[in-house]
């Protein structure tokens, strides 16, 4: 966009008249203004999934609804491929089981670096401002299995960025999980990092500050709810009708001001007040468990875009934050064992339909479906209605659908927690089928338990989906978008001066 303008610029001045130049002027600087506001909020894009979208069909899914700045678990060469030249700027991540061989060897990191920056960077036009070096490595789950690589692993990929001179225009950090730091009192005032990986922290800190680099934090108030049966439940929203915080004349009225504030203050008591602070993560799943549903996350994901078109930030840091929503489509080949949530944090269902209404900075009329998407047939796999519901196979039959597929829509309070037993046995019968392609073998389950059926088996809000058919589409959107919005300035510019 910045080498758009400079050409609408330049042209515009060789070509129109001192008044015509001073109003061009005017129109690009507010042209900046929507870009910079289009780029307040960005996405994670995941990708595990059994029938992903096509990448270039995200990337247009990005582009429609205004997104341009996106965060990446690791380097795919497809996905970097497809936001070539997208104008969407890119966090590419390496995963935690990549931090240990990193750290290792400089030689590594400079390959990783190589493949997975530089090329893209140079040769696709891909923007890629960060590299995430791990994600939450510090979390308490994994008893400390990542504490002494993570440290090497970023001066190992900074080494790596310096020497391949992409140092001022990449910069490294490590997505962290809020339970590095905490307080005593909960306060935000009395915040300070983890006692047991204080050093540690003060480290990476101290290492992020000498680079020019950001602390980037997942704050998630849902698994405050998760975890804590009694923890307050209009505290997680931003509505201000939960019981406020006065900490000190600073008054807190959701949750996630008072978590980031109790990283301000950690990053302040150490040396670190002016450090950038990036959120890796904030949002809200819209399944698996009681309080994981699309009226709670609309409400959590709205609430705070509204703050952030606001421009309001925490009482210790004004200003709206550098954000990224957790998460764009659903993953339903995630790992679930934080929860069966885990699978059902999108803003999008696996298709690439919008779950709910929900307005970004970039689009003020709510979210744009992916286009061009095609279905599976018309096609279930269900319970014959023959087969009897004592029949011994049943249980085997269903365990084994459910471990090869995603059944975490079954749950207690989940969209399909009302169903009966047979009801079950079906959704269970019909993921399997769905995530083999709906191969006739995936739905002859033994002793003709299970039949295939063309009429849609759905229940009230419980949806037994079709999947999606998985290939690749051409990667020309991205540069047909960039000339068109080319087009539409020059365009904005020759009106300007046809009035005139």
């Amino acid at each position: 966009y910045k080498v758009q303008i400079f050409v609408c610029w330049v042209i515009s001045l060789g070509m129109l008249s001192k008044s015509v130049v001073a109003v061009s002027v005017v129109l690009i600087m507010l042209y900046c203004n929507l870009f910079i506001e289009v780029v307040a909020i960005g996405v994670n894009w995941g990708s595990q999934a059994s029938h992903p979208l096509p990448p270039a069909t995200v990337v247009r899914l990005l582009q429609a609804n205004g997104i341009r700045k996106v965060k990446l678990f690791e380097a795919d060469t497809k996905i970097l491929g497809a936001l070539s030249r997208s104008g969407i700027q890119v966090m590419v991540g390496i995963p935690n089981d990549l931090l240990a061989p990193v750290a290792a060897s400089v030689a590594v990191a400079e390959r990783w670096v190589s493949q997975n920056v530089s090329a893209h960077v140079s040769s696709n036009g891909v923007d890629i401002r960060y590299v995430a070096v791990g994600n939450e490595p510090f979390l308490k789950a994994f008893n400390g299995t990542f504490e002494d690589i993570t440290l090497p692993a970023l001066q190992n990929i900074q080494s790596a960025l310096i020497k391949a001179g992409l140092a001022t225009q990449v910069k490294v950090t490590v997505p962290l999980n809020a339970d590095v730091y905490q307080s005593a009192s909960n306060l935000p005032s009395d915040g300070d990092f983890r006692l047991e990986i204080r050093d540690l922290m003060i480290s990476i800190v101290k290492f992020l500050s000498d680079n020019q680099a950001p602390f980037t934090i997942n704050i998630y108030p849902f698994i405050s709810l998760y975890n804590d049966p009694h923890f307050p439940v209009e505290f997680a929203f931003f509505d201000g009708t939960g019981d406020p915080i006065n900490d000190n004349g600073r008054v807190y009225d959701n949750v996630l001001d008072a978590n980031y504030d109790t990283l301000v203050w950690s990053l302040q008591k150490n040396g670190f007040g002016n450090l950038s602070i990036i959120v890796g993560e904030v949002g809200w799943p819209t399944d698996g468990d009681k309080n994981a549903n699309m009226q709670y996350a609309r409400r959590y994901n709205q609430g705070f875009m509204n703050r952030q078109r606001a421009g309001r930030g925490t009482p210790m840091r004004p200003g709206p934050l550098d954000a990224y929503l957790f998460s764009l489509i659903d993953e339903d080949a995630k790992s679930i064992q934080p929860g069966n949530f885990e699978r059902h944090w999108g803003m999008f269902y696996i298709d690439g339909r919008p779950k709910y209404q929900l307005s970004l900075l970039g689009n003020g009329n709510g979210l744009v479906p992916a286009k061009d998407v095609h279905h599976m047939g018309k096609k279930w796999c269900v319970l014959a209605p023959s087969a009897s519901l004592e029949d011994p196979q049943l249980g085997p039959s269903v365990g084994y659908a459910c471990d090869h597929a995603d059944c975490t829509s079954l749950g207690y309070g989940s969209s399909c927690g009302g169903l009966d037993l047979a009801q079950n046995v079906s959704y269970a019968f019909n993921s399997y089928y769905q995530v083999s392609d709906q191969v006739e073998s995936a739905c002859k389950f033994p002793g003709g338990i299970s039949m295939i059926v063309t009429r849609d088996p759905s229940f009230g809000s419980c949806q037994f989906k079709i999947m999606i058919k998985s290939d690749s589409s051409g990667g020309e959107a991205s540069t047909k978008t960039c000339l068109t919005r080319s087009v539409a300035v020059l365009l904005l510019l020759l009106m300007c001066y046809i009035v005139l």
